[in-house]
This record gives structure tokens, sequence and C-alpha cells, in this order.
């Protein structure tokens, strides 16, 4: 018996320790995604001036080959949204997701920070931009008033509200919206906390 009771604590003090499983994340179900207007559907918004812009209602998908989809008629009928009501949804979703991630800081010839962006794999980071906590997080950096850019899926571009140095990147946001297969939006937005954002500028044609 005392040998079986040696032979058992042997098997279990060298056994390799059980891994917990990864926690699988669950897929983003509220997205508000930017995309030309020629794509405009049933479930698209339209913000303020914006000409060449439409927000639709968007969901995470292993299937599609993007890793996002539009919803469809019957599966936004499942939701039992408005758009309205989604598109709200969506931006508190949103603010969740922007405040788990760091910015890239990039700095000018002169030691400054001149622009920030969110870029990686993930085809989220367009759906950034009505973010309400967006304009709140550069205030100390940028001011009161940012304006972005987000010319694909997978880049979100924050900038001083400066024409002068915008137009030092519009050339380079219009060649990434012209040669990306899912381009987001060829317009410039201003954020401001507590107002909607507005189209003040827009990169097409700048190549």
């Amino acid at each position: 018996m005392r040998m079986l009771i040696s032979f058992l604590f042997l098997l279990v003090t060298t056994l390799p320790a059980q891994q917990p499983a990864a926690v699988e994340r669950k897929l983003e179900s509220l997205l508000l995604m930017p995309e030309p207007k020629a794509m405009r559907g049933a479930y698209s918004i339209t913000l303020p001036n914006s000409q060449q812009t439409v927000f639709t209602c968007y969901r995470e998908s292993t299937a599609a080959v993007s890793g996002v989809e539009p919803y469809s008629v019957e599966a936004f009928t499942k939701l039992g949204l408005s758009v309205e009501s989604f598109a709200a949804r969506a931006k508190a979703a949103a603010d969740k997701r922007i405040l788990q991630i760091r910015p890239e800081l990039i700095r000018g010839d002169d030691g400054r920070i001149a622009y920030a962006v969110y870029r990686g794999d993930s085809p989220l980071y367009a759906a950034l931009l009505i973010a309400p906590s967006l304009p709140k997080i550069f205030t100390e950096l940028f001011g009161p008033e940012i304006w972005v850019a987000t010319p694909d899926r997978h880049s979100l571009y924050v900038f001083p509200a400066k024409p002068e140095l915008l137009n030092d990147f519009a050339a380079d946001l219009a060649e990434r919206y012209a040669s990306d297969a899912f381009a987001a939006s060829c317009e410039i937005f201003s954020l401001k906390a507590g107002a909607e954002p507005r189209v003040v500028a827009s990169f097409a044609g700048q190549e």
C-alpha cells in the first residue's frame, strides 16, 4: 500500500499542470462603420455636412472575409432596434473599446507630438470615430477640438484642428483610401465633446 501511495504521489507531481482554457472574446454586434456613400443601405445614417460617407450598422463575423459584415434585413429585425437606437448603443460600445486601447503618438521634426493614430489588424478601428470619449482623450494634447480621419477600417488618425498640418498628410490619406479594398471615409471629421461629429474637409482627389 505504501508503495502504491508513493507511486500516485509521484505521478501527480510530475504531470504537467493543466492550463486554464483561453477565454474567447465575444464578437462585437454593435458597430457603426463609416464607408463610402455608394455603399449606403437600409441601415445607414449620414452625419452633418457629410457628402461622401455613410455610417452603416455592422457586426463582427468570423465568416466574413473582412471580419465584419453589414446586417441583413432578417438579422437586424431580430434585434428589435431602430437604426437610431442601434447607433446610440454602438457609440457606447465604441467608448468601451477606445478606453482599452492606447494610441500611437507621432512626433514632428520639432520633437512635439504632431498627431496620434489608432491602428492594427482589427477591422474595428474605423468604428472608434463615433466614440463620445474620443475628443476628451485628446483635450490636453490637442485642445477642445480634434480632426479625425479613417481612410480604411484598420486605422483612425487624430490631428489637432489645424488645416496647414492636415494638408501635409492629405495625399497619404487619399492613397490609403483609394488603395484599400475596404475603404472607410475620404472625409475629415471635427470632434468636440458633447457634439456630433461634423465633416470639415475631404482629402478625395489629393493623390
